[in-house]
């Protein structure tokens, strides 16, 4: 939604078409992030286990990473239920990979990702696992933090 200043009614920028797989369709959208060098929206659409890029001038996104069918899964290409993603200054982008208890690092223009922390499918409270990681962001320096949530912490990675 967009909304106008001072308005009270928003306008639908993109979706609205049911939840769904095509491409014209979110599925559970949980997270964006406004990458301003394409002028789009990095979408979370977790229900469809993938990440999108939407350009504003376009009416069909285009799939980031996991995959379009909608099936999650744990390998190096597949995500289950993301629900963030942020990019760096280089276009790598960094995925909250929820179900799969990870975060998912995709080096620009590639649809391979590397697990950067995290197990794949492991969930626990010590330092190298997660339970159910939800949100991330970098700082200045590229350090790299993730909201645990079901561990009820913010666990802080420095740039490697």
């Amino acid at each position: 939604m967009a909304y106008a200043k001072n308005a009270i009614n928003g306008t639908v920028v993109f979706g609205g078409q049911g939840a769904g797989l095509n491409k014209t369709q979110l599925y559970l959208p949980v997270g964006i992030y406004l990458d301003y060098v394409s002028n789009s929206l990095l979408i979370a659409n977790c229900a469809a286990h993938n990440v999108i890029r939407w350009v504003r001038s376009e009416h069909e996104w285009i799939l980031m990473a996991g995959n379009i069918n909608g099936v999650g899964s744990s390998t190096s290409t597949t995500l289950q239920a993301v629900t963030d993603m942020i990019l760096d200054p280089m276009g790598n982008m960094y995925v909250a990979d929820r179900n799969n208890h990870r975060i998912q690092l995709f080096m620009s223009g590639e649809y391979v990702g590397q697990t950067i922390a995290g197990v794949a499918g492991v969930f626990g409270t010590n330092a190298s696992l997660f339970n159910n990681p939800w949100c991330v962001k970098l700082d200045n320096q590229l350090n790299l933090y993730v909201v645990d949530s079901d561990n009820r912490r913010i666990q802080k990675f420095l740039r490697y």
